[in-house]
């Protein structure tokens, strides 16, 4: 029993765009996390501002407790 050969068809995206895209979304393996200014650790993926997670924690509740101090004082 043979299977049908299915006919050919063009492709709808050109390989290029197809490469770039893959590329585009697959994480860089070779890209390093930066070090944390604060405390040398890698760096959270998603801190602007070169700080690891515990640092980038820390400031933020920093934030909070200047914010609830203030309003205590008004």
């Amino acid at each position: 029993m043979k299977r049908k050969v299915k006919p050919q068809t063009q492709p709808v995206v050109a390989r290029e765009i197809l490469e770039r895209a893959r590329h585009s979304a697959a994480p860089d393996t070779l890209k390093r996390p930066g070090k944390c200014v604060v405390c040398g650790d890698p760096c959270a993926p998603n801190s602007a501002e070169g700080l690891c997670w515990v640092c980038r924690r820390l400031k933020i509740s920093a934030w909070r407790d200047v914010d609830t101090q203030a309003s205590a004082q008004e």
